[in-house]
Formats: structure tokens, sequence, C-alpha cells
């Protein structure tokens, strides 16, 4: 039972061609669903907090209930800042036992990123702590991240490359097609598998990530409109699709909106079918079995059970 790096994480996935369930955690429910079906499971997992999780929680809280998952269920854990949007910050949860940061100067132009996320993996690499940076801009709304559609900007591959080389960073987010929320497709869902191709090309052996990747599956969707929800039209990466890009450099895949559909589902399930109950217990409960699935479900397509 020990925190533990990507480093060596990313390397197994890489070669062995699956990647790793990035999944953000919020409470203890959350943390307890994904950590049970990651043993169950015996698949290598990273718990991430973003900023939104940070302020709701408090890093330290957070940190403390990781540990006990820890010790509950036998596992290792890399725990990793999500969309980290200064030095600061990256400062702070290193320096406060988190074993990976990721850096989002997506929203800087392409110098601006370079010199911030250079900065951040000068230090966290004095402190033994690997670097997600991000290239590109997904669409879509996650905490306090927020692109408009016109806004968006698919990863230049040639950039890519070069952001590499001078960041030093250890993994990459790119932007191929995938966005934030649960409403990432008006039309056919559709990934740039080309793009990606290429990238994985001029950076052999590196690791890429997909932010955005959930799936909003419809049944989940369903269970939440069915009792009371409003979430009319949404749609996904497929499942498929997550499964295709692990096998081109993709070795980290996001997953936020699948836990929130689930847990939401469930707990208006309990509100509608008994709306005398006011005992937690009666409502998050079946709110932490339905995230556990949703990671056992995860884990299939990521191709990663029995890697840990």
């Amino acid at each position: 039972m020990a925190f533990v790096s990507t480093k060596k994480l990313f390397e197994k996935a890489y070669r062995e061609q699956y990647a790793v369930g990035a999944f953000n955690i919020n409470d203890m429910e959350i943390i307890q669903g994904v950590t049970e079906a990651i043993a169950e499971e015996k698949a290598p997992v990273i718990l991430q907090v973003s900023a939104g999780a940070r302020k709701y929680a408090r890093q330290e809280y957070l940190l403390h209930l990781v540990r006990a998952a820890m010790e509950c269920t036998g596992i290792d854990c890399v725990l990793h800042l999500d969309h980290g949007e200064d030095f600061e910050i990256c400062k702070a949860c290193v320096d406060g036992g988190f074993t990976s940061v990721m850096i989002d100067g997506s929203k800087y132009p392409f110098e601006e990123n370079i010199a911030l996320t250079k900065k951040v993996a000068e230090y966290a690499h004095s402190k033994g702590v690997p670097v997600e940076a991000e290239l590109g801009k997904l669409a879509g709304v996650e905490d306090n991240v927020s692109v408009a559609d016109k806004d968006a900007i698919y990863t230049d591959p040639a950039q890519a490359e070069e952001f590499v080389k001078r960041t030093g960073c250890d993994s990459l987010a790119v932007a191929i097609g995938t966005s934030h929320g649960a409403y990432k497709f008006k039309g056919e869902p559709k990934l740039d598998f080309e793009r990606l191709e290429k990238i994985k090309k001029l950076l052999p052996g590196f690791p890429l990530v997909l932010h955005g990747a959930s799936s909003a599956p419809a049944d989940l969707v369903k269970v939440c409109n069915d009792y009371g929800g409003n979430i009319p039209g949404a749609r996904g990466v497929p499942e498929e699709m997550i499964s295709q890009a692990t096998k081109m450099g993709v070795c980290k895949v996001n997953i936020d909106t699948d836990l929130r559909l689930a847990m939401t589902g469930a707990i208006r399930k309990v509100f509608a079918e008994s709306p005398g109950e006011f005992d937690p217990r009666k409502y998050l409960g079946p709110a932490r079995d339905a995230i556990k699935q949703v990671v056992k479900r995860k884990i299939k397509f990521l191709g990663c059970a029995g890697k840990a």
C-alpha cells in the first residue's frame, strides 16, 4: 500500500497497449467506490483531484481519505492534481504529498505555456514528482475549466514534439476531439485518430493523455432522466474509441462525468422511490455501489484489469 508515481505505470501501459483510468474524486463515497472496484479488478489507478475538489473537500481531507481507502483495500495508487492552473497550486500539491501533478497552461500562447510548464516540471522533478501538461484546448465545462466550442483547438503534432522537448514534461494531454462534460458531440462521435497517430510517431514511447473521455452511457443518463433529471441529448466518447486510443500511445484516460451520472442517478432513484427517506446512508450507499460498477466497466474498456 503506497502512493506511487506514474512513470512505471505508463511505461508498462505503453508497452502492453492499455491505459490507466484516472478517476476524479470529491468525497468519501466516490473514493470508496473507485478503490473497491480497483482492488477487485487488480488494476492500476490514478485518483485525481481538481481545483473544484480541493475547494469543496480540502486537499487535507482527500489525502487522508485516500490513505484510508488504500489501507482498507490494499491497493497502491497515484494521487494526481488535475488541471493545476498555476505554479503555486502545483507546488502546494507536490509539497503536500501528491505523486503526480498536471499544469494546464493550454489557455496561454505557446511560449507562455512552455515557460510555465517548464517551471513546474523543474520544481516537481526536484522532488521526484512527474508532470502532465496540456497542449491544445478541449471544449466543454469541468469545474473551473470552460472553453467554448469555437475556441477549441486540436493539438498540432509538430508543436507537441517541440513542447515536450523544451518543457521536460512527463506526459501530455492532447486535444483530438474529446471535450469536458456530458455533451461532447452534436453529431456522430468522431476522434481524430490520424492526428493522434502523427503525435505518437513524433513522440515514440511518450505517454499521451485523453481528457474529457467519459462516455455518458445511455443507461446512466436514462436513470437520471427517469427519476426526475433533465439531461437530454447527452453524448460521450464511445467506449470502443477509447479502446482504440489505448493502442495509439494513450496511457491515461480521465473519467469524471460518468461517475457524476452514476452517483446522481442512484440518488435520484432512492428519492423517487422512497420520498420519505432522509438517512444519507440510504442514498449515498447505492451511489457508492453505482460508482463501483461504472469503474469496473471502464477498466474492461481500458484493458487494465489484472495489470496492477
